[in-house]
C-alpha cells in the first residue's frame, strides 16, 4: 500500500526523539565548523527552474569551503564543463543544500540555506590554488546545520579499501559519450588526451 501523507509515514517509522529533533542549529559553532574545515568533498543540491533537482560534487584540499562567519560559507567555483547547472539553478532559486564528507569518518555534516553568486575578486583571492583564483564563488547563508549519523557509511562500508572497485571494471567516460552523443568518437584517443590533461593539472584551476 502506498504511503501518501505524513500520518501514514509516522505510523510506519515513528517520531524522532527529542534529542535528535533539537540537533538542528541555524549556524555553525566551534565544534561543527570542524566538519567543514576538515572536508575535501561536498555534494551540492540545488533546484532547477523547470522543477527538477540537481546534485553536483565539489572537491578540493580540505577546508576549501571557507567559513566567512558562523552563518556564511563561500564555495569556490572551479573550471568545469560549462554546463553550469548549479550556478544557473542558484540564479533562479537560491535554495541550496550541502553534504560534507570526510574520508574515513562515518559522520557527515549537512547545511541547508540560501545561495548567491559572487565575482568579488578580493573575496575570491582567499580561495586561490597554484596562484589561480576562482572567477566565481557561491555564498551560502546558513539556515540549518547539523551532523548526520554514520549508519549509511556503516551499511555501505564505504571507506573500506577492500571494497573499492577498480575503475577498469566500469565503462569509461569516452565509451558513454560515444554511446549517447557521438558514434564516431575515438574512445581510446579521448581517454588518453583526458588522462594527459589531468596529469598536467590542466583545467583543474
Amino acid at each position: 500500500m502506498a504511503i501518501v501523507d505524513e500520518v501514514g509515514l509516522r505510523a510506519a517509522i515513528g517520531e524522532p526523539n527529542e534529542l535528535v529533533s533539537g540537533k538542528i542549529a541555524d549556524r555553525l559553532n566551534h565544534l561543527t565548523r570542524q566538519f567543514v574545515e576538515r572536508s575535501p568533498f561536498v555534494c551540492v543540491a540545488t533546484a532547477r527552474p523547470d522543477g527538477g533537482l540537481d546534485v553536483s560534487p565539489r572537491g578540493d584540499p580540505a577546508g576549501f569551503v571557507r567559513i566567512l562567519d558562523e552563518r556564511t560559507l563561500l564555495l569556490p567555483e572551479r573550471p568545469g564543463n560549462k554546463l553550469a547547472d548549479t550556478l544557473t539553478n542558484v540564479l533562479a532559486d537560491p535554495r541550496i543544500a550541502l553534504l560534507f564528507l570526510i574520508p574515513g569518518v562515518g559522520d557527515s555534516f549537512r547545511v541547508n540555506g540560501r545561495a548567491s553568486l559572487t565575482d568579488d575578486a578580493e573575496l575570491l583571492a582567499g580561495s586561490s590554488i597554484d596562484g589561480k583564483a576562482p572567477k566565481l564563488g557561491i555564498l551560502v547563508e546558513v539556515e540549518e546545520a547539523y551532523t548526520q549519523c554514520a549508519k549509511a557509511f556503516i551499511r555501505s562500508d564505504l571507506w573500506n579499501p577492500a571494497k573499492h572497485v577498480e575503475r577498469s571494471e566500469l565503462p569509461t567516460t569516452g565509451a558513454i559519450l560515444r554511446a549517447i552523443s557521438d558514434p564516431e568518437l575515438d574512445v581510446d584517443e579521448y581517454e588518453r588526451a583526458r588522462a594527459e590533461r589531468y596529469a598536467r593539472g590542466e583545467g583543474l584551476y
